[in-house]
């Protein structure tokens, strides 16, 4: 210190400091009034940007009010240096935590737009605002003094420790990363796993992939295993998918008939139930002829995957009202059954009359009573 503070030092270093708590007041004011204009607009980038500057800015002016009350006081060129130093990295800190956020900001807005839904893929930003923040702290570094030079050597060598020790981690976030790079999933795709797990895919993190069933519970599944495993992508390459229903009616049928009617159930079907596809073509095909019926398949069309039990519903409900009234019937599959018995020496003693039909029985014997029995 070059002399000795006095009364009038520390007047002019309150009144900075004072000076600057203010302006941040007022920038902060001036913030949140940008915030409320930036949400009247449709690019997202200037709300992430004035949401930086939230912090940003005040902090910003608090540091400035800060250096010049230090620049007041009669420090010696070793405090002086070391007060610099330190207000400059934190102001480079604070930066930093500004750009993270609108560097990730941007990444998220921008996967949101890709995607198209409200979920986003969190690993990209997350990898985002590490390495913003990581740039930040070693400049931060540089700024007081320290070499980053050994850090980052140091840093190289215990890398590989490092990465040893977190192999299962590091696996699902290269996974994760190629997922996302290949397109092969994405948030809000309907995904079915062959170890039976399906729903929607809500996020993609570093370490996992978080799917909701149609229960609304949360599937949480590895990026290594979704990547190694066969799965079914339901909305790729397009969200619309057809349904098979399975129909079976009577020999006695006019199937030309049988065909309108069901054509006309399913326009009407298509037209009025939510999630249908208006402009799907109907179709009718008849394919096997069964013990006790011709079944047919009818194809209806469906907006995403979840749609398909309302559809599937309200078809089966309107069909079967609809044959009732038509007179076409739905036969239940029927068996003959003889029943017969025999004595010991393998001689019919009586043939039992038919009885008759039930449903998925097979023929069966009855051996003969014992005399005891009888």
């Amino acid at each position: 210190m070059s002399r000795e503070l006095v009364l009038h030092d520390w007047l002019v270093a309150g009144i900075a400091l004072a000076a600057g708590g203010l302006a941040g007041l007022l920038l902060r004011a001036l913030v949140r009034w940008l915030a409320r204009h930036a949400l009247r607009t449709r690019w997202s980038g200037d709300d992430i940007m004035v949401d930086a500057l939230r912090t940003l800015a005040p902090a910003a002016a608090v540091i400035a009010g800060a250096a010049v009350a230090a620049s007041t006081l009669p420090f010696g060129p070793r405090a002086s240096g070391w007060v610099s130093h330190t207000l400059t990295a934190l102001l480079i800190l604070v930066a930093t935590i500004g750009a993270a956020r609108v560097v990730a900001g941007l990444v998220q807005s921008v996967a949101q737009a890709r995607t198209g839904v409200a979920g986003s893929a969190t690993i990209f930003v997350n990898i985002t605002r590490v390495l913003v923040i990581a740039m930040g702290v070693l400049v931060a570094l540089e700024s007081v003094g320290v070499s980053i030079a050994p850090l980052v050597t140091a840093l190289g060598v215990g890398g590989l420790a490092v990465a040893l020790a977190l192999q299962d981690t590091l696996a699902n976030l290269f996974a994760g990363v190629h997922i996302l790079a290949s397109k092969t999933v994405q948030p809000g795709d309907y995904i079915r796993l062959t170890s039976g797990e399906e729903g929607y895919v809500v996020d993609i993190n570093w370490r996992n992939t978080v799917v909701r069933n149609l229960s609304n519970n949360l599937v949480i599944i590895p990026n290594g295993r979704l990547a190694r495993t066969n799965m079914t992508n339901f909305t790729q390459p397009e969200q619309r998918l057809t349904i098979l229903v399975q129909v079976g009616v009577g020999y006695e049928s006019d199937l030309e008939h049988v065909e309108r009617v069901t054509l006309e159930v399913v326009d009407g079907v298509m037209a009025d139930v939510k999630g249908a596809v208006p402009d799907h073509e109907a179709l009718v095909r008849f394919h096997t002829f069964a013990d006790s019926r011709i079944n047919f398949t009818v194809i209806l069309g469906v907006g995403e995957f979840s749609d398909q039990y309302r559809i599937k519903h309200e078809f089966i409900k309107r069909l079967h009202s609809r044959f009732r009234a038509e007179g076409i019937s739905i036969p239940a599959p029927t068996r003959t059954v003889a029943l017969r018995q025999e004595d010991a020496r393998s001689e019919p003693l009586a043939a039992a009359p038919p009885v008759s039909p039930v449903p998925h029985q097979r023929e069966a014997s009855v051996p003969a009573l014992a005399d005891g029995a009888r």
